[in-house]
């Protein structure tokens, strides 16, 4: 795979499986993966799809076994100390030494990597509501993860890697810390955001990958994955309730409803979430997509 500017993350025939050296079981098969510099790219896919296992291997945290993984232009096996400098990563799960203040952790993050971060650690601190008094111990699931977003974050990253950043977040911190997001992508920074919560993959995200089973199932923009001719369809037959999503063409749809003594319909466009699983339905049916 050769080095190309205009990308701030290239994967190509990723492989990493568990088990020893055969693998008896395979976490992510042979994905391929672009990321264009400035983008927000939202990695979609349920708990146990892969996204965490390929996040910790491109930074470095997990060897894997086939393919080739490079973040800004460099190596993430042979280049990591240098990747690690210019990146922000927050994992799915905020852990940190349970006795230490949350200032003095903060701090411990810049000095990782011997830079002075105190203006913009105080700037994210008062935006997200973070007490830089208490200790990590006294904290909730959400404050933990507050802390995290600005361990993340206050050295203004060339690419931000977010794993599932959002959850035990309160909706008014989930709309602060993507605020963040879109003004450090004004300036500049990748966003590469993993989850789950498709809501928020449509409302932020221009481009979005969907992983099932180790397996990247589609790439496309946010506007064509939500773009479909899927419809989800409500009806009341015979006195009972019955709904289901349908893909053919509405002619069809129309006849086949003729046919039926039907009391009550509703059609209409379905969720994300269903279209989620259309995908996953086609995948079933055609393989897996080419990157």
């Amino acid at each position: 795979m050769s080095k190309s500017t205009d990308h701030a993350i290239e994967i190509h025939e990723f492989t990493k499986t568990y088990g020893g050296i055969r693998g008896k079981h395979r976490g992510v098969n042979q994905i391929s993966l672009t990321v264009k510099r400035g983008d927000i790219f939202g990695f979609l896919g349920p708990n146990g799809a892969g996204k965490s296992t390929t996040i910790r291997s491109m930074l470095g945290l997990l060897r894997f076994q086939e393919g080739e993984i490079r973040l800004l232009g460099m190596d993430a096996v042979k280049e990591q100390r240098e990747i690690l400098r210019k990146v922000g990563y927050m994992p799915s799960e905020a852990m940190f030494y349970p006795s230490m203040k949350v200032k003095d952790v903060i701090a411990f993050a810049a000095k990782a990597r011997k830079m002075d971060c105190t203006r913009e650690a105080e700037r994210i601190c008062s935006l997200l509501e973070v007490d830089r008094e208490k200790r990590i111990e006294q904290l909730s699931l959400g404050n933990r993860k507050k802390v995290s977003i600005v361990c993340a974050m206050q050295h203004k990253p060339e690419l931000l890697i977010l794993d599932e950043p959002t959850s035990g977040l309160d909706p008014l911190m989930q709309e602060a810390f993507f605020q963040l997001i879109l003004e450090y992508n004004r300036q500049g920074t990748t966003c590469f955001l993993s989850s789950h919560v498709l809501s928020e993959v449509k409302t932020y995200c221009r481009n979005a990958a969907m992983i099932k089973e180790g397996v990247i199932i589609k790439r496309d923009s946010v506007e064509n994955l939500t773009r479909s001719n899927a419809r989800r369809v409500r009806l009341v037959e015979d006195g009972e309730k019955k709904e289901f999503v349908y893909t053919g063409s509405m002619q069809e749809l129309i006849r086949k409803l003729d046919q039926r003594k039907v009391e009550d319909l509703l059609i209409e466009e379905p969720s994300l979430e269903e279209l989620f699983m259309h995908y996953y339905e086609q995948e079933k049916g055609e393989g897996r997509e080419e990157q």
